[in-house]
């Protein structure tokens, strides 16, 4: 890491409030590097040579069966992936690729490991990311257990509308493949879908998506004010 990109990497929540002296050894052995769009990072099953953290761009997380595949998630700035697996040490239980060119900072996971352990600032920023893991997922499969697919993309396009201060026209942040991945839907249920919220107060155009009646789109996709708020 280049010394001009210190100070803003010791400003992200993970490493603000810890010791000087133990973040300069983390970043003394860390790498930020900048990587092209669809660019796997590191497979299922791998062990963890380092922790990821995203500082720009979107990263996709996903796994597989077979000839299956499935997106589990998607990473937005500022966050680490996979945590749990660079300090258990135990292999990864999904892949990663990056959906655009992404700068992610890369620190060996010995060293995030032995750090966590002695630095009670950083161990407490490691418990903050690990809960935000724990609830994004506990989110996402209650969404797909009480939710129809219709009312999950519903539900994702008021989330993706709040993210950018209740905005009623925006781009889809990933391709429709992807989004229906996410949502437990095939390319050809999602298109069905997307036609079928034009009765209830959205229209989608190409990638553009417009929500012509944000209380007619609540209603019929009902946010839960815990479920689906942030953090």
């Amino acid at each position: 890491m280049r010394a001009a990109e210190k100070p803003e990497i010791a400003a992200l929540p993970l490493f603000a409030s810890m010791d000087p002296e133990q973040r300069e050894q983390i970043f003394a052995a860390a790498f930020l590097q900048v990587f092209p769009p669809a660019l796997k990072l590191f497979d299922t099953g791998q062990k963890p040579d380092f922790l990821h953290i995203l500082i720009d761009g979107m990263v996709e997380l996903f796994t597989g069966n077979g000839d299956r595949t499935t997106s589990m998630a998607i990473v937005r700035p500022v966050r680490s992936f996979i945590l749990a697996a660079a300090y258990t040490d135990q292999p990864y239980l999904m892949s990663a690729r990056t959906l655009t060119a992404s700068r992610i900072l890369m620190i060996p996971s010995p060293l995030i490991r032995d750090a966590i352990d002695n630095d009670r600032s950083l161990m407490r920023g490691a418990m903050q990311e690990l809960a935000f893991g724990f609830r994004y997922f506990v989110r996402a499969l209650t969404d797909m257990k009480l939710r129809q697919s219709v009312e999950r993309l519903g539900n994702f396009i008021l989330l993706e509308s709040g993210e950018r201060g209740g905005a009623v026209q925006f781009d889809l942040p990933v391709e429709k493949r992807i989004l229906a991945s996410l949502l437990g839907m095939t390319p050809e249920n999602l298109s069905r879908a997307f036609s079928a919220l034009a009765a209830h107060g959205v229209i989608v155009s190409g990638n553009t998506v417009q929500i012509t009646n944000t209380e007619l789109l609540a209603a019929f996709a009902r946010p839960d004010p815990f479920l689906d708020r942030p953090g």
